[in-house]
């Protein structure tokens, strides 16, 4: 096989062993953003976690997404958590400004943070 011909075998083969993603299917998540003051998170996590339908248990004691316990924490969990349930829907990621995206998944320890496509 020429040498041409196999570079570009081995980059189609590359190309479909990452499972590259179109442009707009890049996983993200919303998370709190570190330059708001706690108050503010907490505004955004009492709206979250109350009449924005987030499903908050998981930040509460003794539960996986618990720790470490502070405000920055448990608000990117309620943020990512209702923006995963209704971004779908018209749900933004916005919170006041208290919010951002990231493409890096905040899950850590047991504390998985939802992706939903």
């Amino acid at each position: 096989m020429p040498i041409s011909l196999l570079r570009i075998v081995l980059g189609l083969l590359l190309l479909v062993s990452t499972g590259t993603k179109s442009a707009g299917e890049f996983e993200q998540w919303c998370i709190a953003d570190e330059q708001t003051p706690d108050d503010e998170l907490q505004a955004g996590i009492d709206w979250a976690c109350g009449e924005g339908g987030a499903d908050c248990s998981k930040i509460q004691v003794n539960k996986p997404c618990y720790l470490p316990n502070t405000v920055r924490d448990h608000a990117s969990y309620a943020f990512n958590n209702y923006y995963q349930k209704f971004k779908n829907k018209g749900g933004t990621c916005y919170f006041n400004g208290a919010a951002m995206i990231t493409e890096l998944d905040p899950s850590h320890d047991s504390c998985h943070y939802d992706f939903i496509p």
